[in-house]
């Protein structure tokens, strides 16, 4: 089988194409046949993590796709050959991740897809939409599952509503029936904002922001779903309800951040990091399945009418498609692993 790997950390230039053989699922495991393999900022970072040594001598990036069960070990239940499936964290804790033509991993990381969702879906789902699960679900008196009605009454706001998670926070929340305000930073991530399903979109920098933000949520925000603290705490403070949450999942422009420490206490405020690699078999199970209702509904759908480019590349050109993720594409970065990838 075709496999992309790398045997040593450094720039895309160390992703080298390999014939492998196909992997046997051991007890617990399920083998796929990718169709669609998905990048997120996480895999290319763990690939350049030069100060760390690999876990093993040879590494597939990718954590997520999508793609059909070709065979399944001792004790699997519920998955048979031919299933057609997403996954996630394909590469947390092992070596092969979804950057092949075929891959194992544990039956728990695999998940049936409804009938008529694509794998062009499938495969943006995972590190996005299991993070943007979890950001909606911590606070101290919000929902622990999401459904329709879940987050009804409820205002949630987005900073950066034009990236992979921005957007899967997006369609969830008003799935859940929360009035959702997103920022972005140009008049073209707004138009994909609003795609999305944002009922509120409003534009950085912007010296008036917490003041707009206020007057579209007098009650003030709920909760906060952040991918640039060390830019937005005060902000994110300043506009926060009594005992609101602010979730945040990503370091944009700075590695630290300070914080309002009386308003901060006054008000409540839970801050609450996240890392799907860490957060816990149970959110990740809690989010599978909640995410897998939302398709059924028809939430999550993709495409720049949908308010997610899908930038496309061949398997043989993982190590530019890594490139465009790190060099900050806008929507999804998708690998066409197969030719029945759509």
């Amino acid at each position: 089988m075709r496999s992309i790997i790398y045997s040593r950390p450094g720039d895309s230039s160390v992703l080298t194409a390999v014939e492998r053989d196909l992997p046997i699922p051991g007890a617990g495991e399920v083998r796929v046949r990718i169709t669609v393999s998905g990048v997120n900022p996480t895999d290319w970072k763990a690939r350049a993590a030069a100060s760390r040594p690999l876990p093993f001598g040879e590494v597939t990036p990718n954590q997520d796709g999508a793609g059909v069960v070709d065979a399944v070990g001792e004790g699997v239940d519920g998955l048979s050959a031919g299933d057609r499936v997403w996954l996630f964290l394909a590469a947390h804790q092992r070596p092969t991740g979804t950057a092949q033509e075929f891959t194992v991993l544990p039956a728990d990381r695999v998940v049936r897809l409804p009938e008529g969702i694509g794998f062009d879906i499938a495969a943006s789902l995972g590190v996005p939409a299991m993070t943007a699960h979890r950001a909606l679900t911590v606070h101290e008196f919000g929902p622990e599952r999401l459904a329709p009605g879940a987050l009804s009454g409820r205002v949630v706001l987005v900073q950066g509503g034009a990236g992979a998670v921005g957007h899967a926070a997006i369609q969830l929340a008003t799935w859940a029936g929360a009035t959702v305000i997103a920022t972005v930073s140009s008049k073209k991530k707004a138009q994909l904002a609003r795609a999305a399903g944002a009922h509120h979109v409003l534009r950085y920098p912007d010296d008036r922001l917490a003041e707009a933000i206020a007057d579209l949520a007098p009650g003030g925000v709920d909760h906060v779903v952040e991918v640039a603290p060390a830019q937005n705490a005060a902000l994110d403070v300043a506009v926060l309800a009594n005992h609101g949450s602010i979730a945040y999942y990503a370091n944009n422009n700075g590695d630290q951040f300070t914080a309002p420490i009386i308003e901060s206490f006054a008000k409540n405020v839970r801050w609450q990091g996240l890392l799907l690699y860490t957060v816990g078999r149970a959110a990740l199970t809690a989010a599978a399945e909640d995410i897998t209702a939302a398709l059924v509904d028809g939430a999550l759908p993709v495409g720049e009418a949908a308010g997610l480019p899908l930038t496309w590349f061949p398997l043989e050109e993982t190590a530019a498609a890594h490139d465009a993720v790190e060099q900050g594409a806008t929507g999804k970065v998708l690998i066409r692993v197969s030719d029945d990838a759509s």
